[in-house]
């Protein structure tokens, strides 16, 4: 694969062979993220877990301390009562069977992610072939099918993030933009390790975290020492 200019000159200043602590480690990833937009960072944990098992699968959400940056799109499926809460709590689309219609005949994805209550998973379990593959589907592991409608939209306005293995046992999530700055990065980094660390599933054997590393959106990955995260 052919890299621009800018990440060629960005990947000189990592030492591929070094295992940087987590502030050096987000210090390098905003030096060497040059694009002219404000770059997302992300974080890749790499599992000693096998997510082919069911009794293995790390999935949870978590409401990082410093946001995610991101205006957060909120699809609410809902009815009743639940309407007017999910619009008072800032959903920017609200509906039931005419937002699930909407869906199905126009292929309409224009949200970041849909909350759901209990009584109205029949309708959006529908749509389970369009939601599922691009990891759109609301389940209550991740707070997504809830009775409590206007908190879990907030917590997602507020910056609640989503984690799931891969199928190579890996997990990727944002944890803020560039203009962060390292605290704030750092800060939403432990939050989430924290929280992985905590999902760690009673089937897993041997070392849980093999590897981490950062990286901006444009940029190359930094690599951070994971044995302060235990086994």
């Amino acid at each position: 694969m052919k890299h621009g200019k800018n990440y060629v000159e960005s990947k000189k200043l990592i030492d591929k062979t070094k295992l940087y602590d987590v502030n050096e480690a987000l210090d390098l990833c905003i030096k060497t993220a040059k694009a002219k937009f404000d770059e997302t960072v992300e974080l890749h944990v790499r599992l000693g877990v096998d997510s082919r098992h069911a009794d293995q699968q790390v999935r949870g959400a978590i409401v990082l301390p410093n946001g995610t940056g991101k205006n957060v799109r909120v699809l609410a499926i809902c009815k009743g009562e639940n309407e007017k809460l999910a619009k008072e709590a800032g959903a920017d689309f609200v509906g039931a069977e005419d937002m699930t219609q909407k869906i199905q005949s126009e292929n309409w994805l224009d949200f970041d992610v849909i909350i759901t209550t209990p009584d109205c998973m029949g309708l959006v379990g529908r749509l389970g072939r369009i939601l599922g593959p691009r990891g759109l589907m609301p389940s209550p592991k991740s707070g997504t099918v809830t009775n409590d409608i206007a908190k879990a939209i907030k917590e997602s306005k507020a910056g609640k993030v989503e984690y799931r293995l891969d199928k190579t046992n890996i997990i990727h999530c944002p944890i803020g933009k560039k203009s962060f700055g390292t605290e704030k990065l750092a800060e939403n980094l432990e939050t989430l390790m924290e929280a992985i660390i905590k999902a760690k599933p009673a089937a897993a054997k041997g070392q849980y975290v093999k590897s981490i590393a950062v990286s901006s959106t444009m940029g190359p990955g930094v690599k951070v020492a994971s044995n302060k995260y235990g086994n």
